[in-house]
């Protein structure tokens, strides 16, 4: 009787797209929320008047939701990305220090930060010869060498794009303004830009190759 048993990886499961679009831009919509609805959650819930201001009440929804969310996923796929897991961390760590000093200043550095640290990773390992794009994505289509060294530096350059905007936004508007901004301003701008990649990513993808 063999009483082995198997060893062979079972293939990660991913989530149907609506629920993973959901799990990415859930944190975001209560942070949103949480922010323009501040003063009438305190006054439903009075603790959450304790934490200050509507910035702060919103800052405390964003980290329970980004925990909910990153738990969530790895429950369904036993994966977490890269990009939402580090922003997630980043989001705890500065929201934490948000919270504790009184602060949003943390918080609206949190996109700086992100980008900064996505842009620098991918710029810098070009210079390594390394394209790693598709680590930080999480990509599943595959490229040629070439397309992966153009799409990566396209993307390192609009990171520090992103990360310029949010400098320039939440030093020069209002808190409401920036967390408008953040919802309805990054999200277009980086749909847009994605689309915009979409004719390089058809002239290299290697998938297209091999059905022609």
């Amino acid at each position: 009787m063999n009483s082995e048993r198997s060893t062979q990886p079972t293939e990660r499961q991913e989530p149907s797209p609506l629920l993973k679009l959901a799990l990415e831009l859930g944190p975001l919509g209560v942070f949103f929320i949480a922010n323009s609805r501040g003063e009438q959650l305190a006054e439903l819930l009075p603790a959450l008047g304790s934490l200050g201001e509507p910035i702060f009440i919103a800052t405390a929804a964003f980290m329970v939701a980004i925990t909910i969310s990153l738990t969530v996923s790895y429950s369904l796929t036993r994966h977490l990305p890269v990009m939402p897991l580090v922003s997630g961390v980043v989001v705890l760590v500065f929201g934490a220090l948000t919270l504790y000093l009184q602060d949003e200043l943390f918080i609206k550095l949190k996109p700086t930060i992100v980008n900064s640290l996505f842009g620098s990773i991918l710029l810098g390992g070009l210079l390594f010869g390394k394209s790693l794009l598709g680590y930080v994505f999480d990509s599943a289509f595959k490229l040629d060498a070439e397309g992966w060294r153009k799409l990566t530096l396209r993307w390192g350059l609009f990171f520090f794009v992103l990360a310029l905007i949010n400098e320039i936004v939440w030093r020069n508007f209002s808190t409401d303004f920036w967390v408008d901004f953040k919802v309805f301003g990054f999200m277009p701008i980086t749909m847009i830009f994605t689309m915009l990649q979409l004719p390089l990513i058809n002239k290299h993808s290697l998938e297209s190759e091999e059905k022609s």
